[in-house]
Parts: structure tokens; C-alpha cells; sequence
């Protein structure tokens, strides 16, 4: 498999590509958490879009298949989505914070908690359901789907965009506006 510009490896298989994001994330909080000064404000800015792309490709593709896939699969998404706008609602708050601020990191920790757990639930609820009632050659092309969706996702967090309705709506919107606020610099 080859790597992929995001450091995920390249695969055919949607649940394997957002567990390797997973990791990804949980490798990034631990960047943040030990570094100072430009080096933990680098990988701040990383662990934002990396969230902020991946929560969106998570409700344009991924819940809205897990929906349908399972009994009780409502549930559960709705579990998961209740989870992305809490986590969305401190990240958005610790990204209009200076890492250097002495209330950066107790709000960072709670972030880092939340986001963990909800990725843990994800991975002990949702996709072992959707990977065992989701052919194959579905879950490839949910892959290809996610990577499209992300290419073209928000790079902040925009907390009440959790639905797929909400994102293709106004996703674009306030992908082009992050992109710019990204290019000129501000966080």
C-alpha cells in the first residue's frame, strides 16, 4: 500500500482508512500536547484540519450508509453525531485561543477525551456493524467517497453541520472561506 498525502496508507476499505485516521488524530494530540511555541501551534493547525475533514467525510458518507446498514444503526449514528458537535464546539473554541494561553491546554485535554471517545465508540459500535453488513466493493467505494468529500471539506470546525444535508449545503461555502483564512495565515 502507498501512502497517501495525509500519512494514511492508501486502501480499498472505508473502516480501515478512518481507523488509520484515528490513529493519525491520536498521534497529532500527542504532537500538540509535547511540543511549544511553533511547533505546537504547526501541530495544532494539523489536528484542526485533520478533524475538521475527517468528521465531515464521517457525516457526508460514512453515517449515512451506517443508517441504513443495521438495525439499531439510527441509534447509533445519532450517538455519534451528538458527539462530533460537542467535540466540534470545543474545537472551535481552542482554535480561537493562542496554544500559548494557559487555558489552552486543560480545554485541549477535554477536547483530546472527547474526540478519543467518540472514536473508540465509533470503532466498538459503528463500524464493526458497518463492515459486517456492507459488502466489500460498497466499502471501497465509501473509501473513494471519504477521500473525495475531505478533499473538498471545511478545514475549521463549523459546529451544527452534521448532517450530509447540512454539509453539501453549506460545506462548500465554508470550505472556500477556511481555505482562504487558512492561505492568508489566520487561524
Amino acid at each position: 500500500m502507498a501512502q497517501t498525502h495525509g500519512g494514511a496508507m492508501d486502501t480499498d476499505d472505508v473502516v480501515v482508512l478512518l481507523k488509520q485516521q484515528h490513529q493519525q488524530i491520536k498521534s497529532l494530540f500527542a504532537r500538540v500536547e509535547s511540543g511549544t511555541g511553533d511547533e505546537r501551534r504547526g501541530a495544532f493547525r494539523d489536528l484542526v484540519r485533520l478533524l475538521a475533514v475527517h468528521e465531515t467525510a464521517e457525516e457526508e458518507v460514512v453515517h449515512p450508509a451506517a443508517r441504513k446498514a443495521f438495525e439499531g444503526g439510527e441509534q447509533v449514528v445519532g450517538d455519534r453525531l451528538r458527539e462530533e458537535r460537542e467535540a466540534k464546539e470545543l474545537l472551535r473554541d481552542l482554535d480561537r485561543m493562542d496554544p500559548d494561553d494557559p487555558d489552552f491546554m486543560p480545554k485541549l485535554r477535554s477536547l483530546r477525551q472527547a474526540v478519543l471517545a467518540h472514536a473508540e465508540a465509533e470503532e466498538q459500535y459503528e463500524f464493526p456493524q458497518l463492515n459486517e453488513h456492507t459488502d466489500p466493493a460498497r466499502l471501497a467505494r465509501m473509501a473513494k467517497a471519504v477521500r473525495a468529500a475531505e478533499a473538498a471539506a471545511p478545514t475549521h470546525p463549523h459546529p451544527g453541520m452534521e448532517s450530509r444535508a447540512a454539509n453539501l449545503a453549506a460545506g462548500p461555502f465554508a470550505a472556500v472561506a477556511d481555505r482562504v483564512r487558512d492561505a492568508l495565515g489566520r487561524s
